[in-house]
């Protein structure tokens, strides 16, 4: 999608799904990586009049924006964004300082009668938002820090032991989700299915959001993810992963991080190191569609290369039930 060169004619197009009575209500913008969420939600904030909020456990930190694909400086230019870049790689995160800044910025941003616009596929982050946080005590610094050093296998076998149906319940090939179901399990004592009963039932969530999760044809999203890593190295990412200051442990779990700096040590080649992100971005796609279709309920918007800006934008519109001039 040619955002910047269609930005004058989608003005002219814009349509404020607000009314004089109400703020202009928020919409998510979700699906996987590689899909085309961040020209797709620069470009219905330019027919809307919104604005953007990141919701990229990665793209938050700086120091690391090729590798991270945060959005170009060229989509920032055209349209304001919030939550991106903002944080030093050695400091931590969790969904719960996520969700306190997403608020500030969804109110503020509907306080200037603008519309925000949520995207990314950090699916937690964005079920903080829908659903609200359970009531779950705090963990413990030193606990997380122990339970980082396992091994995934070993993770998933200490949760096995505590909580027997657990492993039932999350993806186990994703080891933040397996060390995180296991700090919840510690903290509470509790099994992790009271944790997710306490957060369905939740109402805690002050905003009403529309959204749309974004999908491509299987071998077109493939073939995306294989041209978008190739942009990587071609942009620099090798050599910003070798400039950055050491990453702390949440930003070094961005994708491409541990296979460059394996590749800075010489442990492995320049063809292997590409091929093994383009497998490992593949493996979170999959894990992203699953979790937005089991997660929300949002509308599927089948993206093309052969749609035109203007088409997918109304259509877009149409299921978001927002007229078109």
């Amino acid at each position: 999608m040619n955002v910047v060169q269609n930005a004058q004619n989608a003005r002219s197009l814009r349509n404020n799904p607000s009314t004089s009575n109400t703020r202009p209500r928020p919409i998510i913008v979700t699906g996987p990586t590689g899909v085309g969420k961040s020209s797709f939600a620069a470009a219905l904030a330019v027919r809307l009049g919104g604005e953007v909020i990141g919701a990229d456990a990665y793209q938050i930190y700086a120091g690391l924006p090729i590798l991270t694909a945060q959005p170009s400086q060229e989509l920032q230019t055209l349209v304001p964004h919030h939550l991106i870049g903002f944080l030093d790689l050695r400091e931590s995160f969790d969904v719960a300082r996520y969700q306190r800044l997403a608020h500030a910025a969804i109110a503020d941003i509907q306080s200037r009668n603008r519309t925000p616009i949520i995207t990314g596929g950090t699916g937690l982050y964005l079920k903080s938002l829908t659903h609200g946080l359970a009531n779950l005590p705090p963990i413990d610094p030193l606990l997380r820090e122990q339970i980082a050093t396992l091994s995934l296998s070993d993770a998933i076998k200490k949760l096995a032991s505590l909580d027997p149906e657990a492993p039932t319940q999350i993806d186990l090939c994703n080891p933040v989700r397996v060390r995180r179901a296991l700090e919840i399990v510690f903290s509470t004592s509790q099994p992790l299915a009271i944790a997710r009963q306490q957060w369905n039932s939740t109402s805690s969530a002050p905003f009403e959001f529309s959204g749309l999760t974004l999908l491509r044809p299987h071998e077109e999203l493939h073939t995306r993810i294989r041209s978008n890593v190739a942009s990587l190295f071609e942009s620099g990412v090798v050599e910003e992963v070798r400039s950055a200051q050491e990453a702390g442990l949440t930003a070094s779990k961005a994708i491409g991080y541990r296979e460059i700096q394996a590749l800075l040590r010489g442990e492995t080649t320049l063809a292997e190191c590409r091929e093994a992100i383009i497998l490992a971005t593949r493996q979170y796609s999959k894990r992203q569609i699953t979790w937005c279709r089991t997660q929300f309920d949002f509308p599927n918007l089948e993206l093309s290369d052969s749609l035109t800006e203007k088409e997918t934008l109304d259509s877009a519109m149409a299921l978001l039930n927002i007229p078109t001039m």
